[in-house]
């Protein structure tokens, strides 16, 4: 498949998480909440998550943002749910490299994420991409 191409599958990914994210609301028996906020560009994020025996057994978001802050928080639920909270936590180690354009471990199955590799080339749009797993972090952080 040529750049071109592989361009713009990662373009109709983004915007159908976009355009129809999963997971969005907010969980009423979820045991962790984060609110974070990403003042640069305005996007907001209200995580919640339920966690249980170690393992994210649930989680969703509601929020405002650009294509990519919101697309992101939809995979990132999407790839978080039905993990343990070390992988979880891993993966967005995983993802925080990808989207810098780093070198990455790719040991796990990084799914839709993966459409957010080109963000790498914009600097100014990596808070945004970031912005809920950083609160999918430290809401695991702080349990």
């Amino acid at each position: 498949m040529s750049f071109n191409n592989l361009d713009a599958l990662y373009r109709q990914v983004i915007m159908d998480h976009y355009k129809n994210p999963r997971n969005k609301g907010s969980l009423r028996d979820g045991n962790l909440t984060v609110d974070m906020n990403n003042p640069t560009c305005g996007d907001r994020i209200h995580l919640t998550m339920k966690v249980e025996d170690g393992k994210v057994t649930d989680a969703k978001f509601e929020g405002e943002g650009c294509s990519i802050s919101m697309a992101s928080a939809s995979m990132m639920t999407q790839t978080i749910i039905g993990q343990d909270v070390e992988t979880a936590v891993k993966l967005s180690h995983i993802f925080s490299d990808m989207i810098q354009g780093k070198d990455y471990d790719d040991d796990l199955d990084l799914g839709d994420i993966e459409a957010l590799q080109g963000v790498s080339k914009f600097p100014a749009r990596i808070k945004c991409a970031t912005l809920a797993w950083k609160a999918m972090e430290k809401g695991l952080q702080e349990q």
